[in-house]
């Protein structure tokens, strides 16, 4: 109930009219369709050139990369090219588990993790896991850098050595003065966007995105695609199944976006807020169950006084000068994630209020040789959530939303306004969000994966999504909130995946699964991590 609540009440803030002018009234664009085509025909003819991938030597396994060349304005596909970077391993067409036995290649799985800002690059390394194989005997296994991540037209707003300015603050209920100080730094890198990135910038977005993933199904020689999308991946590849639904074989979508064109993007990260404060009251809940392990409290209101006391600790002396407040919250976030980081977190935070910092530096520092990095993927982040939509451009409405909505869910309402505010003061035209949808029969069945209380993508989204998408099947994992299923520990989850991508056999309408098992309360050398991540 409290989740419904806090829910409800992210939806009904009352927000005044978004302000910004579309780029187009058309946000599918007859030029840009036209664009498209004549970009997909060349790079079906040009195909990719595969070959070994830069800094591979030390990878395992047998991927290959090469390159994909798609306009910088569609509407202009005769312009100004850039490069995506592509990588592949070829179907192994060999059972796992009877080796004699042939596989029958069904083509290319095109996989995107999220964002957006995220690469795919060495996804196809995950075909090397036991749980894996049987997918990667029939598939070639394909990943990408999307436009403006890594060597994929680099996108950069400021300078990467002055990206980290930690230690950091992180205060719940922010000062004046602090806020003014956000409000500067936000005006500061949209300024920094428009003057390093110049006329391109309005390009990268997410209609774009779309249409160079048929772009890159051309280039593959797929006649129609099979892709896997997490996180944001779902929100361009439900955009993708609008605009070009004759070119799909099979879509899983992995942790949904809300793609309700009232919702791209304000109004999903302010419900976003709400939801990770119902996870990060899961993750205290479970932590207080293992007292006996931690000693942070058998309450979760006791840990939550453990983790502001630790908090304001470090905002009286940084963590080996490195971390503070807000590098404390930082890690904590990505427990509200994935729960197998649960255990991890909490002997961080345990042994630093025991006197040994150690634990919680390494896994909360912000490593310079990781900024160059870090920064590309916001600088993405921004550049594609800043020009898919409008924007409150007046910070009072901000202001005003995130005050109520903070009252209720404090842990990371205001770090996401901040992690947000650029776009208030974004230089680039914004794109009208296309209204997404099929029906009957303009679409193969597709696939739905959702965990119903995932924080990242509130469980909100796959219902919409669902109704959106005529024929697709939604496959829920009940009582959980790992972002991210495919790949994951469910075995329920994996088994309605494989059904679907080896023999295109969905569930029916809606199917349920039992949650996977919560994890164990150690202390292990490092986190466990998922097979696939979104990063929404």
């Amino acid at each position: 109930m409290r989740a419904a609540l806090l829910y409800s009440a992210a939806g009904s803030l009352l927000l005044s009219t978004l302000a910004g002018t579309p780029d187009t009234e058309d946000p599918a664009g007859a030029a840009e369709r036209r664009g498209t085509a004549v970009a997909a025909a060349r790079a079906k003819a040009a195909g990719v050139d595969f070959g070994p991938c830069p800094d591979a030597q030390d990878l395992p396994g047998s991927m290959r990369c090469g390159t994909v060349r798609v306009p910088l304005d569609y509407a202009r596909p005769g312009g100004e090219q850039i490069e995506l970077s592509v990588s592949r391993t070829r179907a192994t067409q060999k059972d796992p588990h009877h080796g004699e036995q042939p596989v029958g290649r069904q083509g290319a799985l095109v996989y995107n993790p999220g964002g957006p800002g995220a690469t795919g690059l060495y996804f196809p390394l995950i075909g090397l896991l036991p749980e894996w194989k049987r997918m990667a005997a029939a598939y070639d296994l394909v990943g990408y850098a999307p436009r403006g991540v890594g060597r994929s037209a680099p996108l950069s707003c400021t300078d990467p050595e002055q990206f980290f300015k930690g230690p950091s603050q992180a205060p719940a209920q922010p000062s004046e003065s602090y806020k003014r100080e956000r409000i500067a730094r936000a005006k500061a890198y949209a300024r920094g966007c428009a003057e390093r990135v110049g006329g391109a910038l309005r390009h990268y977005h997410s209609l774009n995105n779309a249409r160079d993933l048929d772009v890159l199904r051309a280039a593959l020689g797929e006649e129609r695609l099979t892709f896997m999308g997490s996180s944001y991946g779902t929100y361009f590849g439900a955009l993708y199944a609008t605009m070009f639904p004759g070119h799909v074989r099979r879509m899983v979508f992995d942790s949904v976006v809300h793609p309700g064109p009232h919702r791209i993007w304000y109004r999903n990260n302010l419900a976003q807020s709400a939801a990770f404060e119902r996870r990060w009251a899961d993750f205290r809940a479970w932590v207080a169950r293992h007292h006996d392990v931690y000693g942070l409290g058998a309450t979760a209101r006791e840990v939550l006084r453990s983790y502001q006391r630790a908090s304001a600790l470090l905002a009286a002396e940084p963590a080996g000068g490195k971390v503070g407040p807000g590098q404390l919250q930082g890690a904590f976030l990505q427990a509200g994630y994935y729960d197998d980081q649960w255990p991890h977190r909490a002997h961080a935070l345990s042994a630093y209020l025991k006197g040994d910092p150690k634990p919680l530096i390494e896994q909360a520092e912000q490593r310079p040789e990781a900024a160059a990095e870090a920064e590309n993927s916001r600088a993405v982040y921004l550049a594609v959530e800043c020009n898919d939509a409008p924007w409150p451009t007046d910070f009072a409405v901000w202001d005003r939303d995130n005050t109520r909505l903070a009252r209720m869910a404090p842990f990371e309402t205001w770090g996401n306004v901040w992690a947000n505010l650029p776009c208030a003061y974004w230089r680039a035209p914004r794109q009208r969000p296309l209204d997404v949808g099929t029906g009957p029969g303009e679409l193969p069945p597709t696939l739905i994966l959702a965990a119903e209380r995932d924080a990242a993508t509130p469980y909100d989204g796959a219902l919409d999504l669902h109704n959106r998408l005529a024929g697709s099947a939604l496959v829920t994992e009940r009582d959980a909130g790992a972002h991210g299923l495919a790949g994951g520990p469910n075995t329920c989850v994996s088994g309605h995946l494989e059904a679907y991508l080896l023999e295109g056999r969905l569930p029916g309408r809606r199917a349920d699964c039992a949650p996977h098992a919560e994890p164990k309360p150690t202390a292990p050398d490092k986190p466990g991590a998922s097979a696939l991540r979104g990063v929404r």
